[in-house]
């Protein structure tokens, strides 16, 4: 029997051919009490749509919980949720009433699902040799059944829903209404709490531009060809680049610390799914499971994947060249012939150049995926830190290395305003059209029968969508493959505006009005276009901050070499190129000596978030303190 007020928040899809005695056996394990080994969550499957004379998948599972479950589960994982006197404490159901505006909706939307997928993925295997009615599936005792039917192709997908109506909200606050105003990042939490720093972080970056911005305006219409002035925008913008990083990180500890996850410990960490190896004993976990060698992925890495990565390097070398080549053919004709139309020619080899990067490095981004998987990383942090260092170093070469030609070994600063302008303008309208156009008019186009379905059904009340048609279309919807792209993309955008800003100080306007344009897109992908994601809940970015943080340091060797081959700052130097060199090597030196002391001098964490993360730590040991004397003072009762 499921309880009357039984809420959907996550669907489950086994393939369509799954025996009868495996379903029984998969929701049997679902709804057992945790004593017994189950997730004692509630199950039910969902009943056919409109287009019942159309085959439909009928393998698909609404999944719940009742509130004392998910209350339990939130204990279980540590989540941190805020108490009567204003700070951030673990849960406890035995100190349930003193956090504050305890009632049903105290957990969020994506709170209640992140508890529902750990406690399905931390369902083990007990005695089972395999899954009923798959003997090539098998199972081990104290293994994730979970992982285990994704593994094996039993199992299609899991996902989390979408709340209708506080869809509609947040919908309505955060893009259909075009404002000057911050996001509704509370809303966003609630709904996508793993992706919402992302989300603070894309606004944190778009603000931060606006200074830059601001310089760069006059500087581009007044003095264009003075390079005098263009130190001072130099060094501005070194110390920009250092300051709103470091703000940053106390910005994101501020939100990490309202949202409960700053301190939130972070789960054991299982193995892939896609992890294999021979069959071992784990001495950590005391579990059998996958072992392989850490040679022999060292080997993959390095004799393989490495050669691999350089060989693209020089593969995108090899393209550069061809991009000069052209350029100097459409300059030649100019040069023979200027007329209006020699003169749009001009920009035509940076335009297909650009367009050419961004097919590069969708190719090289599916053979990096094809790569990592290959090395058979253990753990998905592992996966994922291998994977962000392959696209970072190509993305970075691919994008970049044109222009650093350009402006240090061809040295013509004229070519390089030019191909710094084509190259963002470009690669800017081509990202927005991947990421939110071409999904929505994909998505449009898998879902135009059903939408057929659905309006016939609508009556002029306009009723709400059935549960079972949401659920399909859900289950149709392309799956959000996470932020690794976004961050790449801000990542690049950080650099166009960072690595060249003495040449062309309008970059700075350039990408904030993407960012303006990217807050609406992404919202819209996210609302309408992909499968709503799990929360991964987060403290910080990650391994981006280091990302953005090299960007910066590589910045200011790059500014300093640009001033130092100005003809104003040459005229200095007439005697000596030495001690130019010498000269612009001791102010690099300076001015990274500045940004360190800026980094050591700002505290990535505000002081009113250390006092409560101290006191909160005190509290604890004072507690467990008192906790050993009560025990003590009873074991000496009973002798």
């Amino acid at each position: 029997m499921q309880s009357e007020r039984f809420t959907p928040l996550v669907a489950l899809e086994l393939v369509s051919d799954t025996k009868e005695e495996a379903i029984t056996w998969l929701l049997q394990r679902i709804r057992d009490k945790q004593r017994n080994g189950g997730a004692e969550l509630l199950v039910e499957q969902l009943r056919p749509g409109l287009g019942v004379q159309e085959k439909q998948n009928p393998n698909l599972f609404l999944i719940g919980a009742s509130l004392q479950r998910l209350l339990s589960g939130a204990e279980d994982l540590g989540l941190f949720k805020e108490f009567n006197d204003g700070s951030m404490r673990g849960f406890t159901c035995t100190n349930k009433q003193n956090f504050k505006d305890f009632q049903d909706g105290f957990l969020s939307v994506a709170e209640c699902q992140y508890i529902i997928k750990h406690e399905l993925d931390t369902l083990r295997a007990k005695d089972e040799s395999h899954v009923p009615g798959h003997t090539q599936a098998k199972l081990y005792p104290g293994k994730s059944i979970i992982r285990r039917l994704l593994s094996k192709g039993i199992m299609v997908q899991m996902f989390p829903l979408h709340q209708k109506e506080e869809l509609k909200r947040l919908t309505f606050s955060w893009y259909k209404k075009v404002k000057l105003s911050l996001q509704p990042l509370g809303k966003i939490q609630c709904n996508y709490e793993g992706q919402a720093l992302y989300f603070g972080f894309l606004e944190y970056f778009t603000f931060a531009l606006i200074p830059m911005a601001l310089i760069g305006v006059p500087y581009y219409l007044f003095d264009w060809d003075d390079y005098d002035k263009y130190v001072i925008f130099a060094v501005f913008n070194l110390i920009w680049c250092t300051v709103i990083l470091e703000l940053w990180k106390r910005f994101s500890a501020t939100l990490a610390y309202r949202w409960g996850t700053l301190s939130r410990k972070k789960a054991f960490e299982e193995p892939r799914p896609g992890f294999h190896g021979v069959l071992g004993f784990n001495p950590v976990t005391g579990r059998e499971e996958p072992l392989y060698p850490n040679a022999k992925r060292q080997l993959r890495v390095y004799c393989v994947s490495l050669p691999f990565v350089l060989l693209c390097l020089y593969g995108s070398l090899y393209v550069m060249m061809i991009y000069f080549q052209m350029e100097g053919w459409a300059l030649s004709l100019h040069d023979e012939d200027p007329t209006f139309w020699t003169g749009v020619l001009l920009f035509i080899p940076s335009i297909i150049y650009a367009v050419v990067i961004e097919v590069l490095n969708l190719i090289y981004r599916y053979a990096a995926e094809f790569l990592t998987e290959w090395e058979n990383h253990r753990l998905e942090s592992s996966y994922q830190n291998h994977l962000i260092l392959k696209v970072l170093v190509f993305n970075f070469f691919n994008c970049f290395a044109s222009l650093f030609y350009i402006a240090f070994v061809m040295q013509d600063m004229v070519l390089l305003r030019q191909s710094l302008a084509t190259l963002l303008i470009t690669s800017q309208i081509l990202n927005q059209f991947m990421e939110a156009f071409l999904p929505y008019w994909l998505q449009r186009r898998r879902n135009k029968k059903m939408m057929r379905r659905v309006t016939k059904m609508r009556t002029q009340e306009d009723k709400e969508l059935p549960i079972e048609e949401q659920v399909r279309l859900e289950a149709d919807m392309s799956t959000y493959l996470g932020t690794f792209d976004d961050y790449l993309e801000l990542f690049l955008l950080f650099g166009y505006v960072s690595l060249f800003s003495c040449v062309y100080p309008l970059a700075a306007v350039l990408v904030l009005l993407n960012n303006i344009t990217e807050v609406y897109s992404d919202a819209f992908k996210m609302c309408r276009v992909f499968k709503r994601p799990f929360s991964d809940p987060a403290s910080n970015i990650g391994v981006w901050q280091l990302a953005f943080e090299a960007m910066s340091v590589i910045a200011v060797v790059t500014n300093c070499a640009l001033i130092g081959m100005s003809p104003q700052v040459k005229a200095y130097f007439p005697e000596s190129d030495m001690q130019l060199i010498l000269w612009t090597v001791a102010i690099e030196h300076g001015l990274l000596a500045v940004k360190f002391i800026l980094t050591f001098l700002i505290p990535d964490v505000p002081k009113p978030i250390q006092i409560q993360l101290a006191k909160l730590e005190f509290e604890s040991l004072e507690a467990l303190k008192k906790k050993r004397v009560v025990s003590g003072k009873a074991s000496d009762g009973k002798k």
